[in-house]
């Protein structure tokens, strides 16, 4: 067996449907990372800059795990890698890290393919010497991912899903709100997953009083804030999530302009994806044609 080369893909694993989790070889990355930060992921020279949060490293190895899903053109391009290819570029780490401090009982909400940057903050925030509270949701038992692992890193996980199939039915909002009135605030809350989900979250925690951090990774583009495509107002003001944050207090964002930001490219990406199946069938359909070559 081969060395292995620098951003080659050691794992690529399915988790649930449409949502891998990839271990690539970048030690530099894995020996520097901190909870929070994320790489900016190419394919290949044709490829777009994708900005993924590192869900886990191990500097013995020299590894870092990203946890992508499937959602357009180049994430779907992603998936078909297999062990032994490599990414052309992964840049990082990159972004602030998180803020971690002793605080008494910190809940970590994530939602979704959130689960996947809300490990290591978890992990940071125990190990801090923090009671870790996680709670995880997902739309239904098949897309709960990385339940074992968060298991690892907090004290309690409470588990929740959309359509009741797995943990308590309903959402993350309502686990908090239960956790709040049955066992008293947490001295500190972060949440990570979609937007709508975070600005509920942020809403809650905001009746209570209650110091929210919110992970704004579903905005960043290029990862260095050059686009301007990661501005978000913050408290009136304008920031770049790709280098101001991706962390930003909760209680400030303005999530309806977010969430409407959010929609500006939906119709590009939808093309490029549409494109993209297009010649995979093709391809299919030829190799299908001419099964010798």
């Amino acid at each position: 067996m081969g060395q292995t080369q620098l951003n080659e893909i050691i794992e690529n694993v399915v988790l649930a449907e449409s949502i891998n989790r990839y271990r690539v070889a970048a030690p530099k990355i894995a020996a520097r990372r901190k909870a929070g930060q994320f790489v900016i992921v190419r394919i290949d020279e044709y490829g777009e800059r994708i900005p993924l949060t590192i869900a886990d490293a191990d500097p013995e190895r020299g590894t870092i795990t990203l946890v992508v899903q499937a959602v357009g053109k180049s994430t779907a391009q992603m998936a078909t890698l297999r062990p032994g290819d490599r990414l052309l570029d992964v840049v990082g780490p990159l972004g602030a890290p998180t803020h971690i401090e002793r605080v008494g009982t910190v809940a970590v909400v994530a939602g979704g393919i959130g689960i996947a940057p809300a490990h290591p903050i978890a992990q940071a925030f125990r190990a801090a010497g923090n009671t870790v509270i996680a709670i995880l949701g997902a739309r239904s038992k098949d897309l709960m991912i990385m339940e074992d692992e968060m298991r690892q890193a907090a004290d309690e996980v409470l588990v929740c899903t959309d359509d009741g199939s797995y943990g308590c039915p309903g959402l993350v909002t309502h686990v908090l709100a239960d956790l709040i009135a049955t066992r008293g605030k947490p001295d500190h809350v972060f949440a990570v997953g979609p937007v709508p989900m975070m600005k509920y979250v942020s809403l809650l925690t905001r009746e209570h009083g209650i110091p929210t951090m919110v992970s704004l990774n579903p905005i960043m583009m290029d990862g260095t804030g050059m686009c301007g495509g990661c501005r978000v107002t913050i408290g009136g003001h304008t920031k770049f999530a790709c280098v101001e944050g991706p962390d930003f207090d909760g209680h400030l964002v303005d999530f309806d302009e977010l969430i409407q930001r959010q929609a500006f490219y939906k119709e590009q990406e939808r093309a490029a994806f549409e494109r993209y199946q297009e010649r995979c069938r093709s391809r299919e359909q030829l190799a299908q044609a001419n099964p010798s070559s």
